[in-house]
């Protein structure tokens, strides 16, 4: 997953997270704040009611010879009740009670307060129905919860935007620096223009440590090229004098024996260091692309080259390829190496009696090669590591093999930007199968 996509996928749900704990507390604080609120009003009301008390005297609420008054809406939703009061103490308070209004039992958020008035002490009551606070409770739920929403989506918008922003030049770091570059070949430094120190000193580094990969490859590949070149005429010298010495009439036949024990060595040797210096070659890209040649014409060659083992180990060879199958803009030495590796393998691995199929199909723009086999197969755990070079996997270990062949193919497939998929089971066979690029395949007409 991308950091960005965490990014936002953290930010999403850390918000989210705020939104349910928030619509869990929405309601209790709400009806906190409609106690403050009705409270508050309460107490106003109070103060007013004090005042004119004050002002006009308490018979402006109370008329003569009567002890109480009070006055509520048809509704009953609230009541001011004004009655003498004989009880000792004073008290101030607020606080929820039920009344009985004309036979009704409502709750009321009640202020009671006493207070003195013409030498008497008087209890005021101002009430509230509790069932009018909470009407109001469930539309400003509503309210804040949009409210919220709407600035919780604001609020990922906006961070979505500002890591876009930010993490920017990374992306172009891994675009630029990473993605679709030739390994380890990155070319002349190109800044990546950025405010974060960080992503500046990740941009130099990553520049720095290929270019110190690039400079070790280089050598390396230098070294065997120039190793291979300077193998090969010492080899060529020793084998001239070993095929001399054959000639003489003093060589006893023991001595023979080994000279022909030391050239089959230096034949080795010289396999090892051609295949070297292909490798070589190739890596450095010093072949031409500019070749036309039909696939089963190469395939043709391969057969003619290596029929005599088909003999030997008794398998059975089918090539299964469109005849009009032309494969452009390629080098035909090459393919030629890399097919004929590619089947070598399939005989020197196979069992005895075996079969080889060589396929090729065309589906949805995409042109593929199978060579297929009924040998003692690689074993998942090997399959990785089959390119590498000198690398013998344990089912070949018994076999003449240098280690070469699929790493030859390997860089040629890479050349030409081959892909290969490799599936194979153990003791029952191997598939290579071979995807071509679309512009390499051309179809023609017979």
């Amino acid at each position: 997953m991308k950091l960005k996509t965490k990014l936002t996928l953290f930010n999403t749900i850390s918000k989210l997270v705020i939104v349910t704990i928030f619509v869990l507390l929405l309601p209790g604080l709400l009806k906190k704040v409609n106690r403050v609120y009705t409270d508050s009003k309460l107490r106003k009301q109070k103060e007013k009611l004090l005042g004119i008390i004050q002002t006009q005297g308490i018979q402006s609420y109370i008329q003569t010879g009567e002890s109480e008054a009070s006055y509520y809406t048809p509704l009953k939703e609230d009541y001011v009740s004004l009655d003498v009061d004989s009880l000792p103490g004073f008290i101030d308070t607020i606080k929820n009670e039920r009344r009985i209004l004309q036979g009704d039992t409502i709750e009321y958020r009640i202020l009671s307060h006493n207070f003195e008035a013409d030498k008497k002490k008087y209890l005021l009551e101002i009430a509230i129905s509790v069932d009018t606070i909470n009407e109001t409770t469930k539309p400003l739920q509503n309210i804040a919860f949009r409210i919220l929403v709407a600035m919780i989506l604001l609020a990922i918008l906006a961070d979505q935007l500002y890591s876009n922003y930010v993490l920017k030049p990374l992306g172009l770091i891994i675009k630029t620096k990473l993605i679709d570059q030739k390994f380890p070949n990155l070319g002349s430094y190109e800044e990546v223009k950025t405010g974060t120190s960080d992503f500046q000193h990740l941009d130099i580094s990553i520049h720095r440590m290929i270019e110190t990969i690039e400079s070790t490859f280089q050598k390396e590949r230098e070294f065997i090229s120039n190793a291979s070149h300077e193998l090969m005429t010492p080899i060529s010298i020793l084998q001239s004098k070993i095929e001399n010495m054959f000639g003489r009439d003093d060589i006893v036949d023991e001595l023979k024996a080994r000279l022909l024990e030391m050239q089959r060595i230096l034949n080795r040797l010289k396999s090892i260091t051609k295949t070297l210096l292909l490798i070589s070659q190739i890596e450095n890209e010093q072949f031409l692309k500019e070749d036309t040649a039909a696939l089963s014409e190469i395939l043709g060659e391969v057969y003619d080259e290596i029929s005599i083992r088909f003999q030997d180990k008794n398998i059975n060879y089918e090539a299964n390829v469109p005849a009009n199958w032309y494969l452009v803009n390629v080098n035909k030495f090459l393919l030629f190496n890399l097919f004929f590796n590619l089947i070598n393998n399939a005989i020197k691995y196979n069992k005895p009696g075996g079969k080889i199929k060589v396929t090729a199909s065309h589906e949805n723009n995409t042109f593929t090669v199978s060579v297929t086999d009924t040998g003692i197969g690689i074993a998942a755990e090997d399959i990785p590591y089959i390119f590498n070079r000198f690398k013998k996997i344990r089912q070949s270990l018994q076999q003449d093999s240098f280690g070469l062949g699929l790493p030859i193919v390997k860089s040629i497939a890479g050349f030409h930007h081959i892909k290969i998929v490799v599936t194979s089971e153990k003791s029952v066979g191997s598939t290579f199968k071979l995807i071509l690029p679309a512009d390499m395949v051309q179809i023609r007409e017979m």
